[in-house]
């Protein structure tokens, strides 16, 4: 693959009071709208109708170009995070005198004896 030279651009390309293009604010539109996906904490407060200068459009294109590339990286920095499962860990014992005992009733033959005795009376 052989490589291409791309020339430096002069000086004068870049001009930061000069009026800004229709290209300029064509470009900072789109990204108005790609910014308007983001969540609250990444957008700037930037109204685009107001960019007027060379300055103005390179500020805001850098700020939101930059808030994009925070945003994709957060995402993705939650997304490998290892989600922590939450458990409750409780260790107890329990004593063997606080343990309830089962009652145990009278067998059935018994029973009758007792309602024998009760009923004599």
């Amino acid at each position: 693959m052989s490589l291409i030279h791309v020339p430096k651009p002069p000086k004068s390309a870049y001009d930061p009071s000069r009026p800004a293009s229709s290209l300029l604010k064509s470009q900072a539109e789109h990204l108005r709208q790609a910014e308007s996906n983001l969540p609250l904490r990444y957008r700037s407060e930037v109204y685009v109708k107001a960019i007027k200068t060379e300055e103005d459009a390179a500020r805001y294109i850098r700020d939101v170009t930059q808030a994009i590339h925070e945003a994709h990286e957060d995402a993705e920095r939650a997304r490998r995070t290892p989600k922590r499962k939450r458990v409750l860990e409780i260790a107890a014992v329990a004593d063997e005198r606080s343990k309830p005992k089962r009652a145990r009733g009278k067998s059935a033959s018994k029973r009758r004896k007792s309602r024998a005795k009760r009923n004599k009376k």
